[in-house]
């Protein structure tokens, strides 16, 4: 296997490519966390205990929300919507609980007061407005969810919770995608992300201490500009007389 092959093989390696739709260029690839270690190791800061009780929670409301399409929806979309949420939500949260009990994390036994306004809300709806309050719902509580599991995936310190959040977006992602198939979302009443800080100073924040680094060593850590100076001053001297040697000697 050449060099090309061999780093293909490692860049691919890693993820299992998902179904390509028709008319798309390939298929998009789908990072595993088969390859994230779980074994409780890292310091568990309140945000990481936070995300760990809210997969817990969304679990509280969406499975039976999801139960509650099957039942109440006349959409054969919508109920397979909800059938899929539900049984995937059973999964997470089966894995969210195996992390709280590694962690010493306390999870809630009952959804909170908005998620139980929320299951009421379905309950009193009858077939002709359930499902865009179903759809709706759900989508809106993804959306907010997913910026913290983001933050949460990039930011933890320990192992568990870092793997949890990889495998919490995966559902997320699904969800978010299954009910927008419903072709029902009023996305209109969807949150707008608010306005940048700093417009056209680009997506990535600048760490102080980088940039810090950076003006003080050209970006080689450890080396000083001014040591950079003097050697590149010590070259051209050399040049120099290595020339002028050269020159004489003719």
């Amino acid at each position: 296997m050449g060099i090309s092959a061999a780093v293909l093989t490692f860049l691919v390696a890693p993820f299992t490519p998902a179904q390509a739709a028709p008319g798309d260029s390939g298929p998009i690839p789908v990072p595993s966390s088969n390859g994230l270690s779980n074994k409780g190791v890292g310091a568990i800061s309140d945000a990481d205990k936070d995300f760990v009780i809210k997969v817990r929670l969304a679990g509280l409301w969406e499975i039976p929300a999801g139960n509650m399409a099957q039942e109440k929806s006349n959409d054969p979309r919508v109920v397979k919507i909800g059938k899929s949420i539900a049984e995937q939500h059973v999964v997470l949260d089966a894995l969210d609980r195996s992390t709280a009990k590694k962690l010493n994390i306390d999870l809630p036994a009952k959804p909170n007061s908005d998620q139980q306004f929320w299951l009421q809300e379905m309950k009193d709806a009858n077939a002709t407005t359930f499902d865009q309050i179903f759809i709706d719902r759900l989508r809106a509580a993804h959306g907010k969810i997913f910026p913290a599991i983001a933050t949460i995936r990039a930011s933890t310190r320990n192992d568990s919770v870092r793997k949890l959040a990889q495998e919490a977006n995966q559902f997320v992602m699904t969800h978010m995608t299954l009910l927008e198939s419903s072709n029902i979302v009023d996305y209109a009443a969807l949150p707008t992300a608010p306005a940048p800080a700093n417009p056209g100073s680009g997506p990535v924040p600048v760490d102080g201490q980088m940039l810090a680094a950076a003006s003080s060593s050209g970006g080689i850590p450890g080396v000083s500009t001014t040591v950079i100076l003097l050697v590149l001053a010590a070259a051209l001297v050399a040049g120099v007389i290595t020339s002028m040697r050269i020159f004489r000697a003719r």
